[in-house]
């Protein structure tokens, strides 16, 4: 028997739950934790033909809501999908009730804009002492960057000295404007500065103003911008033979033109206002009219390509790389009901929980997807929706 909670029931939290369905082998027991019952209801509702399902509803910015839930359910395994501003109090519910933790996001203040790191890795000592797991940034980017990473610097090369993560979404939702995860989280990671690594320091660029056509397989061109991404803080302390790391996101001028709106208007502001005698935050109210990202997949169309471009030394010689997965939209929806982004995000959630529970990523103490061996997960994208691609000696464009 193994149990879980999910907390979160958005897209990603639909497509992790419903791919656990599909290795219910493994996965015997499962509980989906939210504060509106009735989405975690929702997706209960689909799955529970193949996997015995419980839901529950539970803040999870409340610690002793989740430790009285933790208590009650005993779970093996906390799959944490919400918020990334609920990290931490998730985190000290576990550590308090002994419980394994994952999540997809790094931890983020509600009342700043900024993700790092360091607040989690904070846990190490405390999570290694208790002899338990927690396993962080399992979704994409974060997540199989990291294992991609891992494993070219396991099987083809000798120093890896650049990596550019590139995020192409090639996809149309047929919406004048939509982001296809959280909006709130969204937008506060693209209006951020950019930053990068370039010969032992960190580089700031102002918002979207680093750019270049780059070519995605099966796509085509697509303009990219250099934005700041959570992976690279992890990736150059791990691997430290980088000299140069990068974070690459494709935009249409459509949505840049209106984030360029939202933002000149206020819209995009994280700090509170009064309205009518009542405090809201603008990004928030811009949260709740815009389209909700679970719900835009039925006619979403086209793809998404996400990989690492790598340079470095095998056997002495310079070496070109690059590792990536295409993921169809149309494909995932008619899966899971929800589009790629969700799906490439959810289904590596789904492994990272699968080999927890096999003993195959069991490790006590805080860690990153590339702290562990590839392999295992690497077997299991090819076989769990998300194959992989590899070419070799390539021009890497950047």
């Amino acid at each position: 028997m193994s149990k879980v909670i999910v907390i979160g029931a958005g897209g990603v939290s639909t497509v992790a739950v419903k791919k656990m369905a599909m290795n219910a082998d493994v996965f015997t027991d499962l509980t989906i934790a939210t504060r509106t019952k009735s989405k975690a209801d929702r997706i209960a509702s689909e799955i529970r033909h193949t996997l015995p399902v419980n839901t529950v509803q539970v803040d999870a910015d409340n610690v002793h809501e989740l430790i009285a839930l933790f208590k009650a359910s005993k779970p093996d395994l906390v799959v944490n999908l919400a918020l990334p501003y609920q990290d931490l109090t998730i985190m000290d519910a576990c550590l308090a009730c002994g419980v394994n933790y994952l999540d997809t996001a790094n931890y983020e203040p509600v009342d700043e804009a900024k993700y790092a790191y360091h607040w989690q890795w904070a846990y190490k000592v405390r999570f290694e002492q208790a002899g338990l797991t927690a396993i962080l940034g399992c979704g994409f980017d974060p997540g199989v960057t990291g294992v991609f990473t891992a494993y070219a610097a396991k099987h083809h090369f000798d120093e890896v000295h650049s990596l550019d993560i590139v995020d192409c979404n090639a996809g149309d939702h047929h919406h004048p404007f939509a982001t296809n995860f959280n909006p709130e989280i969204n937008i506060r990671e693209i209006t951020q500065r950019g930053k990068y690594y370039e010969d032992g320091e960190w580089k700031e660029t102002e918002p979207l103003s680093v750019h270049r056509p780059l070519h995605y397989p099966h796509i085509g061109e697509r303009e990219s911008y250099l934005l700041y991404h959570e992976e690279l803080e992890s990736l150059v302390k791990h691997f430290p033979t980088l000299r140069r790391a990068r974070f690459w996101m494709t935009f249409g001028q459509e949505y840049l033109t209106h984030l360029q709106v939202i933002q000149n208007i206020g819209m995009a502001s994280i700090h509170p206002i009064r309205y009518k005698g009542i405090e809201i935050v603008p990004i928030q109210f811009l949260r709740a009219v815009l389209p909700d990202p679970g719900d835009i997949g039925e006619n979403y169309t086209g793809q998404t390509s996400i990989g690492c471009r790598i340079g470095g030394i095998r056997h002495g010689k310079p070496l070109s790389y690059y590792i990536y997965n295409n993921s169809d939209h149309h494909t995932a929806y008619l899966e899971t009901g929800a589009q790629a982004v969700s799906y490439t995000t959810g289904v590596p959630a789904m492994i990272g929980a699968k080999l927890f529970l096999q003993g195959l990523w069991q490790r006590p103490g805080v860690w990153n997807t590339e702290e562990f061996d590839p392999d295992p997960f690497m077997k299991e994208l090819n076989e769990q929706g998300l194959p992989w691609h590899e070419e070799f000696g390539i021009d890497l464009e950047i």
